[in-house]
Formats: structure tokens, C-alpha cells, sequence
């Protein structure tokens, strides 16, 4: 025990606790920095469309696009929301659900200028199954071709 000069000597206890704050502003600011990022994330698939001389159409609704890629894989785009990866009957059930609130929606068919033109039919028959009245090629504009 230590001698106490006129006044008595405390024996302090040791701590053993970690302190989390330090950590806790690192997770923050990983938060925010993901919280922005997330949304400039490209998520699409890249489809390379052919190219044509035909006027572009001025719509006022958001359209339903089908896009097929070189594999042969469907996607769906409703109304400027992200692309989702399809099967045949699954892509079919969702646009004949989404037709059947929206009669007057465009639907599109964007074909990948490297896919099978049989996957891209095969998509607008699914789409006639789907009772799409009307369906509509996408591509890309001819001034495209110099680049």
C-alpha cells in the first residue's frame, strides 16, 4: 500500500471499455458516401441497337421497352423503372398485368443488333400473348453509324 503524506492516495481502477465513437463517425460517413453513389450505379444492360433513318416518336407516357440481348435474354423496362432480367412466361404475366391497367401505354421492342432474329420475334409473340395491341422496333438513329 503507498504512504500517504498528509492526504490519502486513491488507487484508480483501469478501464476496459473500448471507446466506439471514432467508429461510429467512420460508419457514417460510409453511409452518406454510399447513400450517394448508389443511385449513379448503372444497372442496364448494354444492347446495341441497329441503325435507321426513321423519325423519333414524341410520347407523353413513359413506354414499356422489351429488350433482348445478344444471348438471347429478355429484359423489362416499365415506365423509367430499372431493367429486370426475364424468362419468356415471366415477362409475358408482367406485361399483360401492366397492359391491362395502361391500355394506352407504348410498348417497345429494343433488339440487340448481334441477337438471333427469331428471340426477337419470339418476344413480340410473347407480347401479342401478352394482348400488347400494338408493338414497335426500337433503334438507333443513322448518325450513330459514323462514330
Amino acid at each position: 500500500m503507498p504512504v500517504a503524506t498528509g492526504r490519502r492516495i486513491r488507487k484508480r481502477k483501469l478501464k476496459a471499455d473500448i471507446n466506439v465513437v471514432p467508429y461510429i463517425d467512420v460508419m457514417l460517413v460510409l453511409l452518406i458516401i454510399f447513400m450517394i453513389t448508389a443511385p449513379l450505379l448503372n444497372l442496364g444492360v448494354d444492347i446495341e441497337l441497329p441503325k435507321s433513318n426513321a423519325k423519333t416518336i414524341s410520347q407523353d407516357k413513359d413506354p414499356v421497352i422489351v429488350s433482348v440481348d445478344k444471348d438471347g435474354h429478355y429484359f423489362l423496362a416499365l415506365q423509367g423503372a430499372e431493367q429486370e432480367a426475364l424468362t419468356g412466361e415471366e415477362l409475358q404475366a408482367k406485361v399483360s398485368a401492366f397492359v391491362r391497367q395502361n391500355p394506352d401505354v407504348p410498348v417497345y421492342v429494343a433488339g440487340d443488333r448481334a441477337a438471333n432474329y427469331e428471340v426477337v420475334l419470339q418476344a413480340m409473340v410473347l407480347l401479342q400473348n401478352a394482348d400488347v395491341p400494338r408493338v414497335g422496333l426500337m433503334s438507333a438513329p443513322s448518325e450513330a453509324v459514323a462514330q
